[in-house]
């Protein structure tokens, strides 16, 4: 598959407002297409129901596939408690809480994670994504 094109002006933090958008949508599609082709996306913590990491685009797209088709679980809202510029300009630190809703329960939930993006040229090339594992696994049910 060809290198996505995207717009030369697309930067870290304008990706990051795609990625928050392709979580709320749950469109693993519109997620992985934010990755190079071999962009790595790691989970340093434990999450139950994600690897350790997903090497390349296509891997994302079928993760996230994966773990969105099974779950019950609809995110509501991100807030964003802080986005945090660093000395690259293609990295961004972003602090959020993910709202959500498990529907069959009546039930909403709070997650609290801390993403890292490296984008390069428009695209994702690493994110290391520090989600809160017991808050994930709850709020699957």
């Amino acid at each position: 598959m060809p290198e996505l094109a995207t717009p030369a002006v697309r930067n870290a933090r304008e990706v990051l407002a795609c990625f928050y958008q392709a979580i709320l949508d749950k469109s693993a599609d519109d997620l992985a297409d934010l990755y190079t082709i071999d962009a790595v996306h790691e989970f340093p913590f434990d999450s139950p129901g994600f690897p350790p990491r997903y090497e390349g685009r296509e891997a994302v797209r079928a993760g996230y596939r994966a773990a969105w088709g099974s779950s019950p679980v609809r995110i509501d809202e991100i807030r964003k408690i802080a986005v945090h510029e660093t000395a690259d300009p293609g990295v961004v630190v972003s602090e959020h809480v993910a709202v959500g809703t498990l529907p069959a329960r009546g039930t909403t939930f709070t997650v609290p994670g801390l993403l890292v993006l490296h984008v390069h040229g428009g695209l994702i090339v690493r994110a290391r994504d520090y989600m809160d594992g017991l808050g994930v696994k709850g709020a699957r049910g």
